[in-house]
């Protein structure tokens, strides 16, 4: 099965947009489709860990560590974690490889950062 993104709220929107314009099929859901705004981050992680999707997000500072404490007592599809300096365009294809080239059950409870 291919991998299913979900971006947080401190994602740059920019990149769902130039992702899903340059692979329509791409199934990856902004944070305003899954009303995740206000939401703490285990919140966060809980909503894409029940809707099986891959969490997307630009925050290295609190993030993994929630992942890490999330995934010591429930499964997660996933996160990935890209620096906000990194140029979206790069970002966009790194996420591109990951869905043509992977499945999803390779990334579940496994972090990862940007570029691969």
């Amino acid at each position: 099965m291919r991998v299913r993104f979900q971006a947080d709220a401190d994602l740059n929107q920019t990149i769902v947009l130039a992702l899903l314009r340059r692979e329509p099929s791409v199934d990856f859901q902004t944070a305003t489709a899954a009303n995740l705004a206000g939401l703490d981050d285990m919140a966060v992680l809980a909503l894409a860990a029940h809707d099986g999707r891959v969490l997307m997000t630009h925050d290295q500072s609190t993030m993994p560590e929630h992942f890490a404490r999330f995934i010591s007592e429930h499964n997660s599809p996933g996160l990935l974690v890209a620096p906000q300096h990194l140029a979206p365009a790069l970002i966009v294809e790194e996420l591109l490889l990951i869905w043509s080239a992977t499945e999803a059950d390779e990334w579940r409870n496994r972090i990862a950062y940007l570029p691969l």
